[in-house]
């Protein structure tokens, strides 16, 4: 038995479903036309980390990697809740 002790993973799984359905939302919110006003703050992204991709040719194989890290103010929501019902729960 763990005890209560609760796991590092668990934490990031909840984190990253946490952006990843506050990015939801806010798409789903801009069909909304009550909430017009604010739902630009809402949605707005702001890259932080934007790496171009790099391409790497082997000739039997092409990879690329790249990397964008651009939450929106709903993706943070979703962060904090989800922070929030880890510690909860």
């Amino acid at each position: 038995m763990r005890g209560s002790t609760k796991s590092a993973g668990i934490c990031v799984l909840f984190v990253v479903i946490g952006a990843v359905l506050g990015g939801i939302l806010g798409e789903l919110i801009k069909e909304i036309t009550v909430l017009n006003g604010i739902v630009p703050y809402l949605v707005q992204t702001y890259p932080i980390i934007d790496l171009n991709p790099v391409h790497i040719n082997l000739y039997v194989i092409q990879l690329s990697f790249g990397f964008v890290f651009a939450p929106n103010l709903m993706s943070v929501l979703g962060v904090l809740l989800a922070v929030f019902l880890f510690r909860k729960y």
